[in-house]
């Protein structure tokens, strides 16, 4: 029997995060909670269980940072396996069991990771096969190899956030590792404050991060295709051509254009001077 352990990266969550929790907890032998909030303690937000582990550093560290150190601590308490969560997302009808089934029936030595199907609002479809296997997926929701994670070396923790996840499974695929999404399990998340705007006859998808999210977006998508473009390079096309949508979006939609545009530029600029880590501008 598969033995369960789990992540969920806080930064100043809402009351919220208390029923997120709980739609996955029950499945979980242990649930490491790695607050990144600066200056503040969540703790009192969350379900009273003997299976949480929280951990508050005070300042925030990143995502990959948070997800490297509870992979360590999984590792060292003797689990194999590791659900990975935002704090934005929770389980419809508490389906992690079919996950686990999933592994239980299958040769699991090539198998990165498996994820389910993520329900938000962009208007993607849901594909008919019952199990697909994706280039890339995002973190929320996966049930991480942690044979895997060691021998891909973890998250890039000089990402900080972004792009954190596509680097992470192509980097599996790389080391010819597979990835499984469970079509059939659904996962509710609250990504961005996407709004789709109809002109011209098109849908026009906005997901309307803030600026500072627009930096690392950009800086991070041109590190991971210069990382992955020899193996990739379709899709490091795509993930490029998706920024320039994304500028186009901005100017004609959303709020805090010139913060925003401005911050896609620093990204850019910052890739091509090589740096990395948390944002380095007061505004």
């Amino acid at each position: 029997m598969i033995k369960l352990a789990g992540v969920v990266v806080l930064y100043q969550p809402d009351d919220g995060i208390k029923e997120n929790i709980e739609s996955y907890l029950s499945s979980l032998k242990k649930l490491y909670v790695i607050d990144n909030s600066p200056h503040s303690d969540n703790k009192k937000k969350l379900p009273n269980s003997k299976k949480l582990v929280y951990i508050s550093y005070g300042e925030n560290k990143g995502v990959a940072y948070a997800l490297n150190d509870a992979a360590k601590r999984a590792i060292a308490d003797d689990f194999e396996w590791l659900l990975t969560m935002d704090q934005d997302s929770k389980f419809v009808n508490t389906k992690i069991k079919k996950m686990l089934e999933y592994l239980e029936k299958n040769n699991t030595d090539k198998l990165g990771l498996i994820c389910p199907w993520h329900i938000i609002n962009t208007g993607v479809k849901k594909p008919k096969e019952k199990i697909d296997h994706p280039l890339e997926v995002m973190t929320s929701g996966n049930i991480i190899n942690l044979s895997a994670f060691k021998v891909v070396g973890g998250f890039k923790e000089w990402l900080f956030i972004d792009c954190i996840d596509i680097e992470y499974c192509m980097n599996l695929h790389v080391h010819n590792y597979d990835i499984a999404r469970l079509n059939e399990i659904e996962l509710l998340h609250h990504l961005g404050d996407i709004c789709v705007k109809h002109h011209f006859h098109r849908d026009f998808v906005c997901s309307n991060h803030n600026y500072i999210r627009r930096y690392y977006m950009v800086r991070n998508t041109f590190y991971v295709c210069s990382l992955y473009k020899e193996y990739f390079p379709d899709y490091c096309s795509f993930l490029k051509r998706g920024l320039r949508g994304q500028l186009m979006n901005i100017i004609l939609f959303e709020k805090d254009k010139y913060r925003k545009v401005r911050n896609m530029y620093r990204g850019y600029r910052d890739f091509k001077k090589g740096k990395k880590g948390p944002y380095p501008y007061e505004n």
